[in-house]
């Protein structure tokens, strides 16, 4: 099975993007993120040519995340309050960043985590209360099935400093900060694994890089798009990678989309 993640930063704009990818690269499902787009105006139609179902929570102009799949998926879940209840979710559901189902024997979580703008402000204090709900969301998850679980998507977290270019400074950057790591850590302590980290150890491997910078031209990138898959899964995958070309486009997306096979 192969499960891939791609923050497209708007489906309407990368939409041909996405068509090619899936044409070159027919994965058995891909997790979007920042769709950008109201459910009704997602431009299913080219993924269904393709042989695609779609499963959508999006909002206007921000956020949002889809899940296309060959296969149709079973359990399909959006936001924290299926799961956790409305208590606990509060008001994080809307915005659109979580979505899920099940594939064969692997629940795919789609995440979209908050950015968090800057150390210490209100947004900083918003993602990590996020992260809290998420452990908790993905605790009740691993109690109610008993399926694999792979949660990837776009975590705006480098879990370690070989995630970074250039780690100088990282405990006051978003992104790199002590706490964000520790509920990482966190989570990961559930039972998941990074699992790009059981093929690839060294510095250098990059799943977003800024606009601003001309990051890419020199490779000076982040990885923060992550597959955490549960123990069974870890053991039985044979690959995770970033396909950094779609970044090499016209106009394209500042993140790569990241291949899991197992």
């Amino acid at each position: 099975m192969q499960i891939a993640t791609w923050n497209v930063n708007s489906i309407r704009s990368r939409v041909e993007h996405v068509v090619d990818w899936l044409k070159a690269h027919p994965v058995d499902a891909l997790c979007l993120q920042e769709t950008k787009v109201i459910d009704k105006d997602f431009p299913s139609s080219p993924f269904r040519e393709l042989g695609y179902h779609a499963v959508i929570s999006g909002q206007k102009s921000y956020n949002g995340v889809a899940i296309l799949s060959r296969q149709p998926l079973a359990e399909v879940n959006a936001g924290f309050e299926p799961v956790v209840g409305t208590e606990l979710a509060g008001d994080l559901d809307e915005q659109k960043r979580v979505l899920s189902g099940i594939l064969d024997d692997v629940r795919i979580v789609n995440l979209y985590v908050p950015n968090g703008a800057s150390v210490g402000c209100d947004k900083y204090d918003y993602k990590l209360r996020w992260l809290y709900v998420l452990r908790a969301y993905l605790l009740e998850l691993q109690g109610r099935s008993p399926v694999n679980i792979c949660a990837c998507g776009d975590f705006n977290i480098a879990p370690e400093d070989r995630d970074i270019h250039d780690p100088v400074g990282k405990d006051t950057h978003i992104m790199a900060s002590p706490a964000e790591r520790e509920a990482l850590q966190a989570i990961a302590a559930l039972g998941f694994a990074d699992a790009f980290r059981k093929f690839v150890s060294e510095t250098g491997h990059f799943s977003w890089w800024d606009y601003r910078t001309r990051g890419f031209r020199n490779n000076r990138g982040w990885r923060i798009d992550h597959h955490w898959v549960s123990a069974g899964l870890y053991e039985r995958a044979t690959s995770c990678a970033i396909d950094s070309t779609p970044r090499g486009l016209p106009k394209p997306s500042d993140h790569a989309p990241v291949v899991f096979t197992a």
